[in-house]
C-alpha cells in the first residue's frame, strides 16, 4: 500500500471489464467520494484478452494501465488488490494465484464452480494471510441491513419461515443468443448459481445456516443461436429455472425459487421472513423500502407498515443524500467496497468472505445433489 494526502491507498488490478467491471469500477470511485475511509482505492490496472477492447475499457473505467494477460497483472509490484469479474470458471485460478502473490482478493459470485474449488480458494487466501471478500452486494442495501438489525434485536422473534425468489425474464425469447451463463463448463450451474446464490446468501445472512434441501429444476430452451442473427445453434447445458425447499439448523423452513423465465420480472429479488412476533418483506425492485409487521400492534392497527430506509437512522444512508432521497443498485456495491477497504485497513476479512462463498457453494452443491438423486440432501458443514 502507498500513502496519498495522509491516506493509505490500495492499487486495484481488475481481471475482466464488462457488466461487473463497470459496476465495481464505479464503486471504487464512489468510496472516497461518499465515505471517509482509512484506505482509498486507486484504479491501477485492468486485464482482458482483447487488447483493443481492454485498452478502450481502461480509458472509460478510469484505469491507469492495462494488460492482456491476467498473470502479468498479478505479478506486478504496483498492484495490491485483485478484483475478479470474469466468468465463473476462471475464479479459482486467478484467486489462488493472486493470494500466492500476496494480493488481497475480491471475487464476483458464485465463488467457484465446485465446492472443491471453493475450498482451495479459501485455503489459499487463509494461508497467504490476505484479505478476501465475495460480492454478494444485496446484503448491503440499507433496507436489508435494517432488516438484519431488527432480526438481531429480536423484534420478530424466533424465525419460522423464509420464502425467497430471484426471478427474471431476460431469457424468455428463444432467439436470445447463447452466452457463457448458459454453458455448464463455464458457469457451473445456470439459474441456480447465477441468481439463486444471491437469495441463498441473503437467507444465510438473515436466517442462519442451511441444514438440508430438496429441489427441482428445468431446462426450458435447449438450443439457442450462437450469435445475433446467427442460424447456427448451440446447446444450453444448464438449468433455466430452479426451485427448492430448505430446513435451517435453527428449525426455520425455507422456500426458494430462481428463474429467468418469469415474464414481467426484470430483477425480482424478494424475500419474506416470518417470525413468532412479526414479519419482514423486501423487494429489490423497490429496494429502499422495507415492509414490517409486528404481532403486538393493537388489533385495529395490525398490518404491514412500509419503512423508507433513507433516514439517518438507517445503515449507510447518512453518507448519501438527505432523508427521503433514494439510492440505487450501484450504491450496494459502494457499501460493499467500503467494507472491503476497512478490511484491508484492519487486516480482517469482512463478511461475506471466501468462507461465506464456500458455505454458499455447499448449499448449491446440496441442491444439485438432491435434484439428481430425487431426494433430500444434507448441506455440508465447514
Amino acid at each position: 500500500m502507498m500513502r496519498q494526502a495522509g491516506k493509505k491507498t490500495v492499487r486495484v488490478g481488475m481481471v475482466g471489464y464488462r457488466f461487473m467491471g463497470k459496476v465495481h469500477s464505479n464503486a471504487y470511485r464512489g468510496v472516497p467520494f461518499f465515505f471517509d475511509t482509512e484506505v482509498v482505492p486507486i484504479l491501477q490496472g485492468i486485464a482482458g484478452r482483447d487488447e483493443d477492447a481492454v485498452k478502450r475499457e481502461a480509458q472509460i473505467l478510469g484505469f491507469a494501465t492495462y494488460e492482456t494477460d491476467w498473470r502479468r497483472l498479478i505479478e506486478r509490484d504496483d498492484i495490491d488488490v485483485i478484483d475478479i469479474v470474469t466468468p465463473n470458471h476462471m475464479h479459482a485460478d486467478i484467486a489462488i494465484a493472486a493470494a500466492e502473490a500476496g494480493k488481497h482478493v475480491i471475487s464476483e459470485k458464485p465463488l467457484a464452480m465446485t465446492t472443491e474449488q471453493g475450498r482451495q480458494m479459501l485455503d489459499a487466501v487463509q494461508k497467504a494471510g490476505v484479505v478476501h471478500m465475495v460480492c454478494h452486494n444485496y446484503r448491503f442495501a440499507p433496507a436489508v441491513q435494517f432488516a438484519k438489525k431488527l432480526i438481531e434485536e429480536g423484534r420478530i422473534g424466533q424465525i419460522r419461515h423464509i420464502r425467497a425468489q430471484y426471478i427474471q425474464d431476460w431469457l424468455m425469447d428463444p432467439n436470445t443468443p447463447l452466452t457463457w451463463r448458459l454453458q455448464k463448463d463455464v458457469t457451473g450451474t445456470g439459474t441456480l448459481g447465477d441468481i439463486g446464490s444471491h437469495i441463498i446468501d441473503l437467507a444465510r445472512f438473515l436466517v442462519g445456516e442451511f441444514s438440508e434441501v430438496v429441489g427441482m429444476w428445468d431446462m426450458i430452451v435447449k438450443q439457442r443461436p450462437l450469435g445475433e442473427n446467427s442460424t447456427e445453434m448451440g446447446e444450453v447445458t444448464v438449468d433455466d429455472a430452479c426451485s427448492f425447499l430448505a430446513r435451517f439448523h435453527n428449525g426455520a423452513m425455507g422456500v426458494f425459487e430462481a428463474t429467468r423465465f418469469a415474464g414481467g420480472n426484470r430483477a425480482g429479488n424478494r424475500f419474506e421472513i416470518n417470525g413468532e412476533k412479526g414479519s419482514i418483506r423486501w423487494d429489490l425492485e423497490n429496494m429502499n423500502s422495507l415492509q414490517v409487521y409486528f404481532q403486538d400492534d393493537e388489533p385495529a392497527l395490525q398490518g404491514f407498515r412500509t419503512i423508507h430506509c433513507t433516514g439517518e437512522h438507517h445503515p449507510y444512508t447518512s453518507a448519501y443524500w438527505p432523508t427521503g432521497h433514494s439510492i440505487g443498485y450501484e450504491h450496494t456495491f459502494i457499501n460493499l467496497m467500503v467494507n472491503f477497504m476497512q478490511g484491508i485497513s484492519t487486516g480482517v476479512s469482512p463478511s461475506p468472505s471466501f468462507e461465506d462463498g464456500l458455505r454458499n457453494q455447499y448449499v448449491l452443491e446440496a441442491v444439485e445433489q438432491s435434484i439428481l438423486s430425487r431426494q433430500w440432501a444434507s448441506v455440508q458443514s465447514m
